[in-house]
């Protein structure tokens, strides 16, 4: 039987992060990011945030940056806030499924075109 104690342990530091992000971190460089996963693993000593910064991969790479610098405070807020023996280690990934999704999106809507306009010239 898999425990969801990991899962939720995820959740809550998914929701403290993203409290984080709204009232206590400045960092220009975290203004557009948004934190939409966060993986922990079975022993609870690795948690892989997954984020999202809309705009340019540059930007992205400057939002990974800003996180890892601010991981430190980030940690000592968990501590605080989780009631946990140890807080998780935190990696930082870029969530590329938005990414993937319009990328879907615009293949299907491309077909849907190429579809319409061949039913049309059948006419």
């Amino acid at each position: 039987m898999t425990s969801k104690r990991p899962q939720r342990v995820g959740d809550l530091i998914r929701e403290i992060i993203c409290e984080m992000l709204l009232r206590d971190l400045s960092d220009p460089r975290l203004e557009s990011v948004t934190i939409t996963e966060v993986e922990v693993t079975a022993d609870l000593k690795l948690a892989t945030v997954y984020f999202s910064a809309m705009g340019n991969p540059s930007r992205e790479e400057a939002s990974l940056h800003g996180l890892q610098s601010a991981s430190g405070y980030i940690r000592k807020k968990l501590g605080k806030e989780l009631i946990l023996r140890h807080v998780p280690e935190l990696q930082y990934k870029v969530d590329q499924s938005f990414e993937y999704g319009s990328k879907i999106d615009r293949l299907i809507r491309t077909l849907q075109e190429e579809k319409s306009g061949n039913s049309e010239e059948n006419r």
